[in-house]
């Protein structure tokens, strides 16, 4: 954490095509499930907790209202991984025009890091992108800041890279 203010060489995944999932089975006790009322409450907490440990701050600023416009958008999904019952993390799908989807966040929460949840989750996340319709690529961005397996979870579960930035710049 002492190193915040360094920049983070940012990495971008792309999968292509529905077949490249190298998928990873859920264990016994883990159930994904969308949130069909959207609350904004919800996904704030899940940022702020998932991400204190990754150092998220872009959102932390947000009001409530923003907060509410965000979630409250037909092209954005969120749902929550539990783990025999408590919630364990969560992930953001959004579909973009001309049929991406973005994988917008997705961690776990820190007693849950380190179990072997990231790779079944993900594909779950994989899969429900994918089905959103008209989709032609899957995305993510990922830095050296987050998990210290999360590119490699991306890489493992059929992930391409496409671009690499300095410093955090986000892609169009």
């Amino acid at each position: 954490m002492g190193e915040s203010h360094k920049p983070s060489t940012v990495y971008y995944l792309q999968m292509l095509d529905r077949a490249e999932l190298q998928g990873k089975p859920a264990p016994p006790g883990l159930d994904i499930s969308m949130v069909t009322d959207p609350v904004f409450e919800l996904n704030r907490r899940f940022y702020k907790d998932v991400g204190a440990r990754w150092e998220w701050t872009d959102r932390l600023s947000w009001s409530d209202r923003q907060w509410s416009a965000y979630v409250n958008r037909p092209q954005l999904q969120t749902w929550i991984a539990s783990l025999d019952g408590e919630p364990a993390g969560y992930f953001e799908l959004e579909f973009q025009e001309p049929g991406d989807v973005e994988i917008i966040y997705f961690g776990l929460l820190g007693q849950y890091t380190g179990r072997g949840l990231g790779g079944a989750m993900l594909t779950e996340a994989v899969e429900r992108a994918w089905s959103f319709g008209e989709v032609r690529r899957v995305w993510v961005h990922t830095c050296m800041k987050d998990h210290p397996a999360a590119l490699e979870n991306y890489r493992r579960r059929g992930f391409q890279l496409y671009d690499t930035r300095p410093g955090g710049g986000l892609l169009p």
